[in-house]
């Protein structure tokens, strides 16, 4: 048994109040269930996917793509219209037409993608059901076959590409829908273009926690770790061509509020 003298103990109150004041750091505007405190907006929640019929979005969410058409959606190449192919409640990687990205651009999102590689399989490591999901163009989740694939961790699926593998393999078999949660919030830059926050992104892949909250490095990129340059608060979203006819749908963003 250790008994403290007290002053010590004194010592040790001053540092447990101070901590409790440092990091708790409660709302200055409004007391504790102060029923004048702003309710929360009433959204409905939507309803989850099924293998054969994609899910509804929440209300608030903007959606990117409904199975129906890219409208949304241009091309890498010229800006021009998506050239991907568009049947039965999906959009298809058409090889050689190049990746596509979003009309619209952002930054800090929740954003929802449900995706699927070719079955049966073909190739093996990163030749194998190949794609990618960039946020603000710049930030890549990786999209890839790896349900007994074996490849370079930092390449997998829902890895962080080059930069972190996935906590864990929760990936489903080929030719099965795969569904991506990511909350991403975009870097923060000074105005004199210093970095003043990294990226951050948390990855849910099948209802698994794969991604926690990770501060990304950089842009992500092959082989290569390239600084953080300053760019704009939002950009668009961009799917990768990687010469696999990966398929998508139901995919849609909900904007997050800024100062998190």
């Amino acid at each position: 048994m250790i008994i403290r003298s007290a002053p010590a103990l004194i010592a040790v109150a001053a540092l447990t109040a101070f901590a409790l004041t440092t990091f708790a750091q409660p709302p200055k505007e409004w007391g504790i269930h102060d029923m004048n405190r702003p309710q929360p907006k009433v959204i409905e929640p939507g309803t989850a996917s099924t293998p054969d019929q994609p899910g509804k979005p929440p209300s608030d969410a903007t959606v990117l793509f409904d199975g129906k058409d890219l409208s949304r959606w241009r091309a890498d190449k010229d800006g021009g219209p998506a050239g991907w192919k568009v049947e039965n409640g999906y959009m298809e990687v058409v090889k050689g037409t190049g990746g596509i990205h979003t009309e619209q651009g952002f930054g800090d999102v929740q954003l929802h993608i449900e995706w699927r590689t070719p079955a049966p399989p073909h190739g093996e490591g990163q030749e194998r059901g190949n794609s990618g999901v960039f946020l603000m163009g710049l930030y890549e989740v990786q999209v890839l076959d790896s349900h007994g694939n074996q490849t370079y961790p930092d390449g997998q699926a829902s890895a962080l590409y080059g930069q972190f593998p996935p906590l864990v393999n929760a990936t489903r078999a080929a030719g099965e829908w795969q569904t991506y949660n990511i909350i991403f919030h975009a870097p923060r830059f000074g105005a004199d273009g210093a970095l003043q926050r990294p990226a951050r992104a948390t990855v849910i892949l099948n209802g698994v926690l794969v991604q926690d909250d990770q501060e990304l490095t950089g842009p992500t990129a092959h082989k290569a770790r390239p600084p953080y340059k300053a760019h704009a608060a939002k950009l668009p979203l961009g799917l990768q061509d990687h010469g696999d006819p990966v398929r998508f749908r139901n995919v849609w963003v909900r904007e997050l509020g800024e100062g998190r």
